[in-house]
């Protein structure tokens, strides 16, 4: 599977290590995701690609059913294939109903996009880039190799873990495997972006596409990370950094041709995007600006200030630069244990026991405790609501006083969303309009009340660089509700 997003997904990492890197599992506890994914066929009736695919669907909120959208991308698809080195390939093509910006590919031809890619883009060649490299790593025959990768990762954690007498030369170990891993990964997403530029020239798209998509993601990833520079971590990463991919896809682009050949079709494009949904579907729970609702199971809680919010299928993480961070995540806890003696209970480690108090929170009991990590210190509740607990994990590399209170306030603002509240949730859509003279990049942002930092939001859903302007007569992509 190809991430086509690399720096969100870092995001997520990093949220995840911070906060689950003392995490065990208890046997009496069981994970419920949020939201609850449905209920499948026995998965010892299915095959690896059919249990693959439930995953996927699981994973990233089921399919999104856009008649438009799919006759779209199944032509553009029958064009790159047909221009493809192997053209007697079949590819099944999937829309995914998740704000995620990614694509990936099955070795057996399943084709996999989601509804945060195709809304990023800004014209069909951009989008055949994108479905182009994930061709390309079915072509390059990438599955296979990495799974052969990843077996030999196993084995040498294994080694490890049996060798764990001698933690330095372990480390050692796991280190050298997972620079082997991200150095094969990296060449893989090089060759894939490669082959799919040229598949996508010969089918007559703008080879620049690539070029301008790995910009635009760039863009999104930092706005998600707070930050202007989202490469610190790329080093272990699985993917290369997007600056590094844009930089290496438009030095292929100019092998093709110069800059405004072959077709991008932007208005036909960007016509099929009206009325997409944006960002999170209510119905598995999204964020507006630091506030997080989940009708379908009826909360919202309101982050600590300064975090930005990232809804998974797993949970919701929280980032405030690179010092604080936070997940929600809901698990079974049996009735007959206490709130006190989960805290308590091992799933997290290093609890201090004199920190354990109960409390209510909005007439729900409540526990919170502490617990404290080499480089995080770790502010930990326990929230009963309905037959689930919700874990509320904040982290902080310098917890103060102040910080802690945040956490503690933020955490008081969990209640029950009203019958009213649930029926006026409605999820924000894409709107095409068309500039006026006297439209400007930051009265077009202006009309984006809805979304968080509005401005570089509408530059990077819109192409548009740090200095670019619109221009009249041309599309642009707004956010409504």
């Amino acid at each position: 599977m190809a991430a086509t997003l690399t720096t969100a997904n870092r995001l997520r990492g990093i949220a995840l290590a911070v906060l689950l890197s003392a995490c065990t599992s208890t046997p009496e506890n069981q994970l419920v995701s949020l939201p609850v994914p449905p209920t499948t066929a026995s998965a010892a009736l299915q095959s690896a690609p059919e249990r693959e695919h439930v995953r996927i669907l699981a994973s990233y909120g089921g399919t999104y059913d856009n008649a438009r959208l799919q006759t779209m991308i199944e032509k553009t698809v029958d064009r790159l294939v047909a221009a493809s080195e192997r053209p007697n390939l079949k590819y099944k093509v999937t829309i995914l109903n998740s704000p995620a910006i990614n694509a990936f590919a099955l070795p057996n031809g399943h084709l996999y996009v989601t509804r945060g890619l195709i809304t990023l883009a800004n014209d069909k060649s951009e989008l055949a880039s994108v479905l182009a490299h994930e061709m390309g790593h079915v072509i390059a025959d990438h599955a296979a190799i990495r799974e052969d990768q990843a077996r030999q990762a196993a084995l040498i954690s294994h080694v490890v873990s049996d060798v764990l007498s001698d933690p330095e030369m372990g480390a050692l170990a796991l280190a050298k495997s997972k620079l082997t891993l991200a150095s094969f990964s990296r060449a893989q997403e090089f060759e894939a972006d490669g082959i799919g530029i040229g598949i996508s020239a010969r089918a007559g798209f703008d080879p620049f596409g690539a070029w301008r998509f790995l910009t635009d993601m760039q863009r999104n990833a930092d706005i998600k990370s707070g930050s202007g520079d989202g490469r610190a971590a790329d080093f272990l990463t699985t993917h290369p950094a997007t600056p590094e991919r844009a930089q290496n896809a438009l030095a292929n682009a100019r092998q093709f041709s110069g800059p405004g050949a072959g077709e991008r079709d932007r208005d036909e494009y960007l016509a099929a995007l009206e009325g997409l949904p944006y960002g999170e579907d209510p119905s598995e729970g999204f964020a507006r600006g630091r506030q997080f609702l989940h009708p379908k199971l009826g909360f919202t809680f309101v982050a600590p200030p300064g975090f930005v919010l990232d809804n998974t299928a797993q949970a919701v993480l929280g980032l405030k630069g690179g010092d604080e961070a936070m997940r929600l995540d809901v698990v079974s806890v049996p009735a007959a244990q206490s709130l006190p003696d989960y805290l308590k209970s091992g799933w997290i480690e290093r609890v201090d026991p004199a920190s354990v108090e109960e409390f209510t929170v909005n007439g729900f009991p409540a526990a919170t405790a502490t617990a404290s990590g080499e480089d995080w210190s770790f502010r930990l509740f326990a929230v009963r609501f309905g037959s689930d607990v919700y874990r509320f994990i904040y982290a902080a590399r310098n917890r103060t006083a102040q910080v802690d209170r945040s956490f503690r306030e933020s955490v008081m603002t969990f209640r029950r969303l009203s019958l009213k509240e649930r029926e006026q949730v409605h999820p924000l859509r894409l709107k095409i309009v068309t500039v006026r003279p006297n439209d400007t990049v930051e009265s077009l942002a202006g009309h984006m009340t809805s979304v968080g930092h509005a401005l570089e939001r509408f530059r990077a859903l819109n192409g548009l660089g740090p200095n670019d302007a619109v221009k009249p007569g041309t599309k642009a992509k707004t956010v409504t509700d």
